[in-house]
């Protein structure tokens, strides 16, 4: 259900233009459009109620280079992105939307992890990956829409957006269910390591990349 209040508040946290909203916007607009998980993931995602640990870049980015903490800081850094953050003002809609909460904050956890880039076939994987995971019946209507604009907006990468399509469907299929993951307390293991624990194949074995 349509909630106008939340959806007033997530424009005002992207108008602001401070990375620190980047997370308030995620989970407002999530909240707003009623946004849900499955019943079947949202079991899995008890032990992240509440959980979103700031993360420091500055400091992954001085782990051993390999580890998965440096190799989510390079993504983050080569690409000018900066981590989602909640306001403590927003911790009730947190708690109570735990998946928008937690999915906007893997997200670009799961671009690291999977291999793929920020390109318009990079985001096809992802959001494909996602639908293969059965996260959110909704994430299947952005696939078909997404399936449907990349290749309009990035007419170039149109071979690209559909292998990944293909691709990032059979991973999601293939691997636990990662939404529930605290990934935060494994920053520094071997990124290998992280992706051999999530049954995870090494991503220059397998994702087309666009860039």
């Amino acid at each position: 259900m349509l909630k106008p209040k939340q959806l007033l508040q997530a424009i005002r946290a992207v108008r602001s233009q401070e990375a620190t909203k980047l997370g308030d916007f995620a989970i407002l607009k999530a909240d707003a459009l009623g946004a849900g998980a499955n019943p079947a993931v949202m079991a899995q995602l008890e032990s992240v109620v509440g959980y979103y640990p700031p993360i420091d870049l500055e400091a992954l980015s001085q782990l051993p280079e390999g580890t998965f903490g440096y190799e989510y800081a390079h993504h983050m850094r080569a690409n000018q992105l900066s981590p989602f953050t909640v306001s403590p003002a927003l911790d009730e809609v947190a708690r109570r939307n735990v998946f928008a909460l937690r999915y906007a904050i893997t997200h670009d956890i799961f671009h690291v992890l999977l291999g793929f880039d920020t390109s318009y076939a990079g985001e096809m994987g992802v959001l494909a990956f996602a639908v293969a995971q059965n996260y959110s019946r909704s994430q299947r209507l952005g696939l078909w829409l997404a399936s449907a604009l990349y290749p309009i907006l990035a007419p170039g990468q149109t071979r690209e957006i559909f292998t990944n399509r293909r691709l990032g469907l059979t991973l999601g299929q293939q691997a636990q269910c990662l939404l529930g993951t605290r990934f935060e307390e494994m920053w520094n293991w071997p990124i290998d390591a992280v992706r051999q624990q999530l049954e995870l194949p090494t991503p220059s074995q397998t994702v087309i990349s666009a860039q």
